[in-house]
This record gives C-alpha cells, sequence and structure tokens, in this order.
C-alpha cells in the first residue's frame, strides 16, 4: 500500500509514520506538511536522524489522489473539512483524525468548533470510526471520521452498559484528564513547562468539543441517553488520558454480572483489557501502546457505577486507533503493525 500522511509534522503525524513505517502491508509513506515543506523530516523530528531519510511535501490534492491507495488527514480541525472533498476518488480511501468528519450534524459542529462544516454529503459518508464498536461499519467505508481521544477512552467505557440500556438518563457525568501532547505540537503559554510544571487544570468547562461526539454516538446505541456532564483537565504529563466515569443504572445489577457482561462483551476485543474485580487502571500502563484498559466498581451504597477508562491519547486516541481501522478497512489482521508496540514502563 502506498500510504500519504497530511499534517506529518505534528504529533498525531509522527506517531502515524512510526507506525507505518514497520507495517509490514506498507511500501511507502509520503509525508505532506503546509508549515516545513522541502525539509527534511528529521530537521523536523531530530530523534528520526538516520532512521528516515524522507523529506516533506507540500499538499497539492490532485496530485495525491493518483499517487496514493490511503491518505491519513492528522491536521487541525477546520483543514481536513477543506482538503477532503478534492481528495475524494473511487481509488483512494481516507482516514481523517480531526473532528471535521465526526459530527452528522454540521450545526452542530459550526457550534462546537467554531469553523465552516465540511458538506453535509461528506458528513453523512463518513463512518465514525470507533474500531471496537462500529468494525462492520468500517470494513466496508470509504471515508472513516477517527474518533476523539476523550471520545475514544469514554465511549469504550460505557458501550457495554448503553448497549443494553442500563445507565438511566442524564445521569452519566465523566471526569477526564489528559496529557499536554493532547493540545498538539504548537506552542502555546498555557501548556508551557513553567504553567503546566506541578499544576492541574481544568479547562473548556460545559463547552468541550467533545461533548456533541459523545452524545452522538451514546444516542446510536439507546436514545433514551439524555445530556452527559463532561469535564476535561491537563496534567502535568506528556501522553495518557483517564476518564473517570460515574452513572446511575437504570436496574439493578451485581458486580459480578458487570463484569461478566463487560468481559464478554470485549473479549474477542484484542486492545481493550478488561481489570479484574478491584483493579484499576493507570495511564502508565497503556503508554505507548494501542490499548485500551477499563476497571469498574459498582458501589452498592449509592447504587452508582464507577469506571475508570485509560488509553495513551496519541495511539488509541489518534494513530493507533486510525491505523487498527485501516486494517480493519483493507481486511488484514487488527493487530498487524501494532500488536508489538508493548506499553512502555516506567
Amino acid at each position: 500500500m502506498n500510504i500519504g500522511i497530511i499534517g506529518a509534522t505534528g504529533y498525531g503525524g509522527t506517531e502515524l509514520y512510526r507506525i507505518l513505517s514497520n507495517h509490514p502491508e506498507v511500501s511507502s509513506c509520503t509525508l505532506y506538511t503546509s508549515s516545513d515543506e522541502h525539509k527534511k523530516y528529521s530537521s523536523v523530528y531530530p530523534h528520526l536522524t538516520e532512521v528516515c531519510p524522507l523529506d516533506l511535501h507540500p499538499i497539492k490534492t490532485e496530485q495525491m489522489k493518483d499517487e496514493h491507495d490511503v491518505i491519513f488527514l492528522a491536521a487541525p480541525s477546520g483543514v481536513s473539512a477543506s482538503l477532503t472533498p478534492g481528495l475524494l476518488s473511487e481509488d483512494i480511501k481516507i482516514i481523517d483524525l480531526s473532528g471535521d468528519l465526526r459530527l452528522k450534524d454540521p450545526d452542530q459542529y459550526e457550534k462546537w468548533y467554531q469553523k465552516t462544516a465540511a458538506p453535509g454529503e461528506l458528513l453523512q459518508n463518513a463512518v465514525y470510526g470507533l474500531s471496537e464498536v462500529n468494525r462492520a461499519c468500517i470494513e466496508q467505508a470509504h471515508i472513516i471520521a477517527n474518533p476523539g481521544c476523550y471520545p475514544t477512552a469514554t465511549l469504550l467505557a460505557l458501550t457495554p452498559i448503553v448497549k443494553h440500556q442500563l445507565v438511566r438518563s442524564s445521569s452519566i457525568i465523566i471526569d477526564a484528564k489528559s496529557g499536554v501532547s493532547g493540545a498538539g505540537r504548537k506552542p502555546s503559554i498555557g501548556t508551557s513547562f513553567t504553567e503546566m510544571q506541578q499544576n492541574l487544570k481544568i479547562y473548556k468547562v460545559h463547552r468541550h468539543q467533545h461533548i456533541p461526539e459523545i452524545e452522538q454516538e451514546l444516542k446510536d446505541m439507546d436514545p433514551n441517553i439524555g445530556p452527559i456532564s463532561f469535564t476535561t483537565h491537563l496534567i502535568p504529563m506528556t501522553r495518557g488520558i483517564m476518564a473517570t466515569i460515574y452513572v446511575e443504572l437504570a436496574e439493578n445489577q451485581s458486580q459480578e454480572q458487570l463484569m461478566d457482561l463487560y468481559n464478554q462483551f470485549y473479549q474477542n476485543m484484542p486492545f481493550v483489557r478488561v481489570r479484574k474485580d478491584g483493579s484499576f487502571p493507570g495511564t502508565k500502563d497503556v503508554y505507548g501502546s494501542n490499548y485500551c484498559d477499563i476497571g469498574l466498581k459498582l458501589d452498592p451504597r449509592t447504587g452508582r457505577l464507577t469506571i475508570v477508562s485509560v488509553i495513551d491519547n496519541l495511539m488509541k486516541g489518534a494513530a493507533g486507533q486510525a491505523v487498527q481501522n485501516f486494517n480493519l478497512l483493507f481486511g488484514f489482521d487488527e493487530t498487524l503493525g501494532l500488536k508489538h508496540l508493548l506499553p512502555v514502563y516506567p
């Protein structure tokens, strides 16, 4: 397969290159950027010195359509919406890592992202790429909208109980925390070392752009699900997301029943690991890998279920899941190019 990566100089783009450069079904990667054209990739990322000889190319959509089997867009939100229509072709598949193609309602996108939405037909044709939940549609897709990092952690934690309509409407509370790489590579005061070191910050209270994405997907599973409460925090580490989720159950369940439900739901899913009763994951447990680890505990005193879900935001929350979707899209083994990427510890 001949691969193009748009936005190769971002963190998601360089993670894509790291995975795809060792993928047995990939013969070439061409790297595109709008900021560092014609530079050596290793001049932007020195860790690739004497490892990657590739140059960075300017984005020319008409030319790219004829040269690649798949194009990954790891560009910022707003960019993919304008580029994707020019890339459309019967002979090319598109996997978009931005948020531009996830929301089916363009008005919702413009409200939450404050940007112009992609054409409505494009939004309707894009398949939401939550690998474990939507694989049948992904396998037949032409355009994949890769999920956001927070939605991936949250939806994988909630899917088994929401699909079985065990959640009381409007009872979902999500307390999510992310490492600073989730904010991207562009420097800013808010994510600088002096601002973040020994600090914990809440941000985008009640206005995070991933709220409508999570709600859209939950309602597809159970139309009775009401609005969620979703808060996000930055923590002083590079990678990782932990979503701690609190829900009220619509019917009585035991801890044993809930554990059985989760284990059965994910028993054939190679990248979701359900912890044993009483065990909860930390972000280091999935660092550098495509795993999502989930722990859960029912509080019999309050009747609330607490679910803890962790992912590496640049892997399962971005590039890793994009490659997982690439594998599903072309009928490869789902773990190809990913299984050898064991979590890095400590």
